[in-house]
Formats: C-alpha cells, sequence, structure tokens
C-alpha cells in the first residue's frame, strides 16, 4: 500500500522504535510538556495509536520552573528478555537515566541513572550484556559516541565510557544508535544539527567496541539540498525490520510553510522511510537517500487519520506545561474546568494550562468558555515569548473578549470588545499564513486579532518544540464545554505555495 509522510504529525520529535511481541511501540521527545515521553503503539509502521506516556509521576522527571524546550530530549525505547527499557536525558539537569516496564500499558518505574555525559543516549542489549550510548566525552577526554557497559538493574557502569566514533565531519554529532545485522555492528547517528542541514549517517564494524568505519555514501539520508521541498531537516532516526523483512528508518523532519518559505511553526514530525541495503553491507534510504512524501509499504491496510479531535477521543494527548497542580483540573468527554492561578502563559511555571499538539497548518480550534473572573480562552503557543490568545476576562464593568499576540516578548493586545455575559465561544482559524482570532456573542463571530505562522516557527522563536493549541485559564475558574479542534479535512487545504507570507 501507498503511505504518506509524516505518519505522526505535529510536535512529535526524536522519534525511537522497537519491535515487541508482533506489535511496533514508538516514543519521542516531550521537553518542559508533562506528561512526559508520548508512547506509540503500531501493528503495520504507517498507523500510530498514542497509548500514553512513559513519565507520568512528578517523582521521575524534574521539570519545575525549566523553560521552553529544556527538560527531557531524544528518548530511546528498547525490548529485551520481557522488558521495555526507555532511556533519555533531562537537559536541564544534565542527567541520563532510564526506566523500565513489563506492562507497556502499565506504569514505568522510578528513573536509574548512569554516570556518563552526553544526551541522546541510546541502549543495546546482546548475550545477557546492556550496553549504554551517547553523544558526549569518555573518560579520558575525547568527545563523539561515547559508549560503556552497564549493569541494566543498577545503572552502574562496569566499563569505562569509551569514544567508539568521531561521526563523518558532520557538526553536532548525535543520536547514536546500535544494531547488529547480519553479524556486523551497525552505528547510525545524526549530525548536521536538527535544522536544514540535518542527516543520517552510520558506521560499520566487526566488533562492538570498534574500529567503526563510516559510510563511503554518507550521509544516508538527509534532505539538506533537496530543495524547493516542503520536507526539510530530515535526521535523527531509529532503524527497525518489518515482518516481512523489509528495513525502515523512523526518523523526524519538518514541513516548511511553503515550498518557499523557509518557516516551520508544527515542530519536527516522525516519517517513515524505507532502506536499500546496498552488496557491501552499507544502505542507502529512500530512493535516492532523501525523504519523499509517498512511498510503498508492504501489506493491505488504509493509512488512518483523525481529523477531528475532542475531550472524549483525545484525553491521551493532553499535556500540562510542567507539572501541573492536579486539583486546578477536572476533565470530561464532554468539558474541562480549569481554575487558574496567578500563573500566566508568559511565566517559566505551570500555569493552568491544558494542550494539544497543532497537526496541520490549516485547522479551527473552537470551545464554549464561560468564567466567574480573572481571565480564560485558547491559544497558539510555541513559547513563554511567542503564543497568540483569544480570551474573555472580568472587568469593573462587566466582561470581555480580547486578543492577545505576544512575539518575542513584546506583549500586545490587539483589540478588545464587550460579551453580553461572562461566556463566549472562542475560535482560532489557522492555515499557512497565520491564525485569526475570533470571538462568538450570540452566534455573531468578530475578530479581534491575527498574527502570521512564522512568528510561532522555529526559525524566529528558536527552540525544539512545535506550536501547541492551548486552554488556560488565570486568577479564575473556567469551564470549557462544546471543544473541537478540526484539521484540513474539514476546512479545506491552503495549498503550499500559496502561503506567501506579506
Amino acid at each position: 500500500m501507498k503511505y504518506q509522510n509524516p505518519i505522526v504529525r505535529g510536535f512529535y520529535p526524536d522519534p525511537s522504535v522497537c519491535e515487541a511481541n508482533g506489535k511496533y511501540y514508538l516514543v519521542c521527545s516531550s521537553f518542559q510538556y508533562f506528561p512526559g515521553v508520548p508512547l506509540f503503539e503500531s501493528d503495520d509502521l504507517v498507523n500510530w495509536t498514542q497509548i500514553g506516556h512513559v513519565l507520568t509521576r512528578k517523582s521521575q522527571v524534574m521539570l519545575d520552573k525549566i523553560a521552553s524546550s529544556g527538560g527531557v530530549f531524544a528518548p530511546t525505547i528498547r525490548f529485551d528478555n520481557g522488558r521495555f527499557y526507555m532511556v533519555t536525558n533531562n537537559n536541564s539537569t544534565s542527567r541520563n537515566f532510564y526506566v523500565y516496564t513489563d506492562d507497556i500499558h502499565g506504569e514505568w518505574s522510578e528513573p536509574i541513572e548512569v554516570d556518563q555525559d552526553g544526551i541522546d543516549p541510546s541502549l543495546y542489549f546482546e548475550d545477557g550484556r546492556a550496553y549504554f550510548i551517547s553523544n558526549g566525552t569518555d573518560d579520558e577526554g575525547r568527545g563523539g559516541v561515547v559508549q560503556c557497559e552497564i549493569d541494566i538493574a543498577t545503572g552502574e557502569k562496569l566499563s569505562p565510557s569509551k569514544c567508539i566514533w568521531t561521526g563523518s565531519g558532520g557538526r553536532f554529532l548525535e543520536s547514536p544508535h546500535m544494531y547488529k545485522i547480519n553479524g556486523t555492528y551497525y552505528l547510525m547517528a545524526a549530525e548536521g544539527g536538527t535544522e536544514y542541514g540535518h542527516m543520517i549517517t552510520c558506521a560499520l564494524s566487526d566488533s562492538i567496541w570498534g574500529r567503526f568505519e563510516s559510510f563511503p555514501n554518507n550521509p544516508v539520508l538527509t534532505n539538506r539540498n533537496k530543495a524547493p521541498y516542503i520536507i526539510q531537516g530530515v535526521g535523527h532516526g531509529d532503524l527497525i525490520q518489518d515482518k516481512y523483512g523489509d528495513w525502515h528508518i523512523l526518523c523526524l523532519g519538518f514541513r516548511q510553510l511553503g515550498k518557499w518559505t523557509a518557516y516551520h511553526n508544527l515542530g519536527r514530525e516522525v516519517f517513515l522511510v524505507p532502506v536499500t541495503f546496498n552488496e557491501d553491507g552499507t544502505f542507502y534510504a529512500g530512493n535516492d537517500g532523501t525523504c519523499d512524501l509517498e512511498y510503498e509499504i508492504k501489506g493491505d491496510f488504509p493509512q488512518e487519520r483523525c481529523r477531528r479531535y475532542t475531550f472524549a477521543n483525545s484525553r491521551l494527548e493532553w499535556v500540562n506545561l510542567r507539572h501541573p497542580v492536579t486539583e486546578n483540573y477536572e476533565i470530561t468527554d464532554e468539558k474541562a474546568t480549569l481554575r487558574g492561578t496567578e500563573k500566566t502563559l508568559d511565566d517559566v511555571d505551570n500555569p493552568t494550562f491544558l494542550g494539544i499538539r497543532q497537526r496541520e497548518f490549516v485547522g479551527v480550534i473552537r470551545a464554549n468558555v464561560t468564567l466567574d473572573k480573572g481571565e480564560a480562552g485558547i491559544t497558539a503557543y510555541m513559547c513563554e515569548q511567542e503564543h497568540y490568545d483569544i480570551a474573555i476576562r472580568k472587568t469593573d464593568g462587566g466582561y470581555e473578549a480580547l486578543a492577545k499576540l505576544n512575539i518575542g516578548g513584546i506583549k500586545h493586545i490587539a483589540s478588545t470588545c464587550p460579551i453580553s455575559g461572562n461566556a463566549a465561544e472562542l475560535i482560532i482559524r489557522m492555515d499557512n499564513n497565520g491564525y485569526t482570532l475570533i470571538v462568538s456573542d450570540g452566534g455573531n463571530e468578530k475578530i479581534l486579532g491575527y498574527g502570521q505562522a512564522r512568528y510561532l516557527s522555529s526559525e524566529v522563536s528558536g527552540g525544539f518544540t512545535g506550536t501547541v493549541l492551548g486552554l488556560y485559564a488565570i486568577n479564575g475558574t473556567a469551564e470549557f464545554t462544546d471543544f473541537e479542534y478540526t484539521t484540513s479535512s474539514e476546512t479545506g487545504e491552503v495549498p503550499y505555495d500559496a502561503a506567501i507570507l506579506s
């Protein structure tokens, strides 16, 4: 069957995959959002269902007052001897750790730390031994892909940390993963930085400790010179073999706002690319070492895609900013009640916020909001410095709606208007060009503001996240009903090359 990329859409970066008991499991980075490390399950590598998160307790990860794009970086998931392991890095505390579970649908353990530096940690298991791999500095001060053997029960190092590969010459060597295929060790990594120069490279060795020799055809996958093209930033991948014996790379990439519009606001997404092995044991990905929009995969099944999200069908996908005050949230299939504190979306803290990732450039998010006091609304949120909000708030004379634009830390109220009571429908319409902020009072829609999409992009905001569509409350209690987020199927796709920014 033919499938379309990305296979997991929206801000789900740094994918890692493993196979267990006839199914595939996927994890992605979560940074400052909680619960941490979204967890997916699939029967076919194309259709993925989120089954929960790995880090669900405050004791598992420290996120207090961690700024946007800090926190949990680049997880790896592996399965060995009946047990799942997820290893990751809290970049804000500079600690590598892993957790484990025997029940993929259940709770995961408390964290076990490994005393090796670097980020993007990975695990490799062979003959009852466990190896810990990261990009960092070894015990002799040499930088690159660093490996040690560990006691998997305790995290204790059983060997010195040794640099086993320094890459193929690209900057920012990261994302190392080890595989053994037909008796040969394959070390795959990313280079070039997780931007437009991103790429996947690989090296071979007869020994797990090296010497590793770079593929002569590196990089094995990159879109760095593929222009004009929507898919860019391809890299940071994990290799997996399907039930038919075919190999694939699950990797990150991002979609530009348009062919000639070098901004991306959805974050880094998950792409699936077929792998072809050469006679000398090396391989390349895709048709020519690049990532395309469509590929064929064996099997007879449809590619499914959710186009409408409600409280009832998306409960596992919602996240908070850092560790939430749980008593401030009540969520059912019909409504969400949020109790706001003095903390706002501008604060590096835990405001009352409930978010779901933006999946497509084109879409609409709406909710009826009822407020007692303070302020509450919906937001297109990239980080503390960049977000667009449409809200209602109580004033001395009653209630009003307002549109707020935060760009570069400049906080601007675009406009306000009075509303007839303490409730209104709030709407954000989005496309490749930007976000239109709308209030509907008694069925009469009024546009209060507009923000360009490029100002919620990584090229402007920086960092490693993507736009999250959120509900929030400040200094009052708000009830959100009739929530709905619909994507491009219902709203009409805006052509990529029509996304001209003024």
